[in-house]
């Protein structure tokens, strides 16, 4: 007969964690509903809706999940309360540690994690671009503040600095995933972060 409940002992919080890995190494389209039920240890369909409600609900949680804990390396990005180029500098070093650390996939989910979906999934990547623009006007307010700080020469460009280090930051993720190492990415940062516009502070 065929299985129609969850397997004994279905642990809800550890398929979560399990389909976040599948998302973040394979992206959404790839990751099937086949491979998420194999990797919650074989559930059936009937189950699997009753648990997430859909693929699309089960992503958008994921991505909830990702942000609170790996993903959670950019919350630096919101605080007001430390130098502006500390802050950016901080959350650059924390994402490379994050992002080569082999421990969990290489790379960012929020970067990576739709890059390749057609039409039809279209709302994944909305989901990511939302995240990574979110991120992109924290760099900015973060440039912004220096400038309005003294921190930063008052010609600064935050949008064009902005820009710069928010592409570097989206950059990691593949520079990780082609084979670059820590060492190597910690040493890019270094000479990234010599184009900050250094000012004289008030």
């Amino acid at each position: 007969m065929a299985r129609t409940g969850r397997p004994r002992g279905f642990d809800r919080d550890a398929a979560l964690e399990a389909a976040l890995h599948l998302f973040w190494e394979h992206g959404y389209e790839p990751t099937t509903l086949s491979l998420l039920k194999e990797a919650m240890g074989g559930i059936s369909p009937t189950s699997f809706y009753a648990a997430f409600g859909s693929k699309e609900a089960l992503f958008r949680e994921v991505i909830a999940r990702y942000r609170t804990t790996h993903g959670s390396v950019t919350d630096i990005l919101r605080d007001e309360n430390l130098p502006p180029r500390e802050v950016v500098e901080t959350c650059l070093r924390r994402s490379v540690a994050m992002q080569t650390d082999a421990s969990h996939p290489i790379g960012c989910l929020v970067t990576q994690g739709a890059s390749n979906c057609g039409p039809e999934n279209q709302f994944a990547a909305n989901v990511l671009a939302a995240e990574r623009k979110a991120n992109f006007e924290a760099i900015l307010r973060q440039v912004e503040r220096a400038v309005s700080s003294g921190q930063a020469p008052p010609d600064t460009s935050p949008r064009a600095i902005a820009t710069l280090f928010n592409t570097l930051m989206l950059g990691i993720a593949t520079s990780a995933r082609d084979g670059a190492d820590r060492e190597d990415l910690e040493l890019a940062i270094g000479l990234a972060m010599k184009s900050w516009p250094d000012g004289p502070s008030v």
